[in-house]
Order: C-alpha cells, then sequence, then structure tokens
C-alpha cells in the first residue's frame, strides 16, 4: 500500500500487515507512473537524483529498484544517456515473445500475413481469460506467421474491444512493424510479460492447408496471455506452429 504527500514528492509507506522492502515499494511508484503514462514507451525517465527526491528515499535504493526493472526488461539503461521505459520499437523486444528459431542456427525475420479481423462478443473462456464480463466486446485476429516466405505459424488473437476499437484489417495489413509495436503506437499498450502453455496436437485441415502440411501432421500449440501494467489481461493468443524446421528457444536460469 502506498500513500501519496503531494503531487509532486510521494513517500512510500510499509502496509501494516505486509511487509515489501524499501526498493519494491519504489518500484511500485514506478510502475504506476508508468501505467499512468507519465513516461512513454522509449522515452526517458528522471535521473536516479531526481526520482530519490521525489519518493523521499537514498539514490541507491532507486538504483536497486530501476536495476530490477531493468532485469525484467521495463526499463533499459543506456550507458551515458539515462534510463529508458523499454519498448516493442526496439528490436531485441521481438525475440523476448517469440522463442521460435531454425532448427540449422540462426534468426530468420518473421512476417506478419494478417488473415481475419472480427468484433464477436466474450464467450465464457474468453471473458475468464482476458478479465471481462460475458458478452462483453472483444476483438478476434487470425493471421500467418511466415519465415523465408514458409508459413510457420497460425495465431488466433483475441483482444478486449474496449481497448482495442480502433483495430481493423486494414490496419494490421498496412503496419510495417510488429503487431506488439502497433499495440504500443496506436492503441498505448505494452507487453510487460506472458504466460504460455504448450503441447503437441494434430493439424486439422484448416491448419494443415494454411501451414502447408498434411492433414494430422505433429504441432505444437501454444497458448499464450500476455499482461499490460498493473497485470491487466489484455491478449489472449492460440497459435499453432509448424516444428519442421523450427523449434522452441526457451533459456533458463
Amino acid at each position: 500500500m502506498f500513500e501519496y504527500a503531494s503531487m509532486t514528492r510521494q513517500t512510500p509507506v510499509e502496509s501494516p500487515t505486509t511487509f515489501s522492502p524499501l526498493y519494491r515499494q519504489i518500484k511500485g511508484l514506478i510502475l504506476q507512473a508508468l501505467e499512468n503514462g507519465e513516461w512513454r514507451p522509449g522515452g526517458a525517465i528522471p535521473s536516479e537524483i531526481e526520482l530519490a527526491g521525489r519518493f523521499n528515499v537514498s539514490q541507491g535504493t532507486v538504483r536497486k529498484a530501476i536495476d530490477e526493472m531493468a532485469a525484467e526488461n521495463l526499463l533499459i539503461r543506456r550507458q551515458g544517456k539515462g534510463t529508458f521505459v523499454a519498448s516493442h520499437n526496439d528490436p531485441r523486444a521481438f525475440f523476448r515473445f517469440l522463442r521460435l528459431v531454425p532448427i540449422a542456427g540462426g534468426i530468420e525475420p518473421a512476417h506478419s500475413e494478417p488473415l481475419e479481423c472480427w468484433r464477436a462478443k466474450a464467450g465464457p473462456e474468453a471473458a475468464r481469460v482476458l478479465n471481462l464480463k460475458l458478452g462483453e466486446p472483444i476483438i478476434i485476429v487470425r493471421r500467418l506467421l511466415t519465415f523465408s516466405e514458409k508459413p510457420v505459424v497460425v495465431d488466433e488473437i483475441y483482444l478486449p474491444g474496449e481497448i482495442f476499437s480502433g483495430l481493423s484489417l486494414d490496419s494490421l495489413k498496412e503496419s510495417q512493424t510488429s503487431i506488439y509495436s502497433l499495440f504500443e503506437t496506436k492503441f498505448g499498450v505494452r507487453m510487460i510479460r506472458a504466460e504460455e502453455r504448450l503441447r503437441a496436437v494434430a493439424a486439422d485441415r484448416a491448419s494443415a492447408e494454411l501451414l502447408r502440411v498434411a492433414e494430422g501432421s505433429p504441432l505444437l500449440s501454444v497458448e499464450r496471455i500476455s499482461f499490460t501494467y498493473g497485470d491487466r489481461p489484455v491478449e489472449w493468443r492460440r497459435g499453432l506452429y509448424s516444428t519442421a524446421a523450427h523449434c522452441y528457444l526457451n533459456e533458463l536460469g
């Protein structure tokens, strides 16, 4: 729990029932400022000295909070320039959320081919995952990811309709950036973290045609829930991956 002494000077306080290290409280205040849009993706945040004065703590406490946020890819330190809000426009962010790499090695750029974009009402599962009320508006996107002009992933993406009300098939096709960069720049939504569940499935007729594999071929099913600031779920994605020439890479430790 936090209290605010004024609009310009914020003082962290400990909850009477739970203990949180002071730097974690400062991290929470910085996250709140990011969620409120005080500092935009790609932009610089105030210096450690300025933040220490704002929060009435030591510069070392601020530094520890920023170090943890940098380790979580929320902030980026640039030597001699300062600390900046992480952005999906940074090429490194692309490989953070797409863990598919060629079995032969190396890195391949992916091309997104939007197939459909339509509006619907949230059914029980979508409402539960996206924390919506049953029947609230959602937007569903289907797209194909290709590597070296070969289809590898077919995605079905569910989004809260209120947040992404202006999203259309045309805007998806016109975008020259990744879909997460589009969400960030056009709708102000940045994906902070994601949860994924993987399992093996057999290709049905529709997915087999899109991925150019035989019906019944083994595919990797990847279900992802992506969260923005405040741990708010803003994307539910169900993807089918052809792993004939690619594998899912996850680095541990």
